[in-house]
């Protein structure tokens, strides 16, 4: 690889941690290609990217930018693995993936400039999909003004009853 050639995958590495939210590095030694084919597929479904390079290629590219922490983990085969949308899915994918496949093993994350660790990463993989929460925050949405109605439906009812009830006793 030339000069050219390492100058312009600097660049292109750089620019896509510049859109990112999330990065995660992974070691993916003694991962056949064919796995890491499926990998790539299954990340690309989700607005993800996986991407290998050499670690000081990687070290130039994340300086300057909030993946800065993640330089410490850039050590032996390394692919970093780029969201620029959801933070949940591409931690869902790698960590059902890292327990189909052992050989792929997940050495850190970088979220908002925050350094993830395998667990915080595993922990952000159980997190329910952005989907799944704006369904949760729409069912509370809706449950809200549907307890009000409720409980103001409730008071004149409450009245009546107490009205009758006394009535009643009268009439006894």
């Amino acid at each position: 690889m030339n000069r050219n050639d390492k100058v312009s995958m600097v660049e292109q590495l750089n620019e896509r941690l510049a859109n990112a939210q999330i990065a995660i590095v992974t070691d993916y030694r003694g991962l056949t290609v064919s796995s890491f084919e499926e990998l790539r597929r299954e990340l690309k479904k989700s607005n993800a990217d996986i991407q290998v390079a050499k670690n000081t290629l990687m070290r130039r590219a994340i300086e300057g930018t909030a993946f800065e922490p993640m330089t410490e983990s850039l050590e032996g085969t390394t692919a970093v693995t780029v969201s620029y949308e959801d933070p949940v899915t591409p931690a869902k994918i790698l960590t059902a993936f890292a327990k189909d496949h052992p050989e792929l093993v997940i050495k850190m994350g970088c979220l908002d400039g925050k350094a993830l660790d395998c667990a915080e990463i595993e922990a952000l993989s159980k997190l329910p999909s952005k989907e799944a929460l704006l369904g949760q925050l729409a069912a509370a949405l809706n449950a809200l003004p549907t307890k009000l109605v409720r409980t103001l439906n409730a008071m004149p009812s409450n009245l009546v009853y107490a009205l009758t009830a006394v009535k009643d006793q009268k009439e006894q």
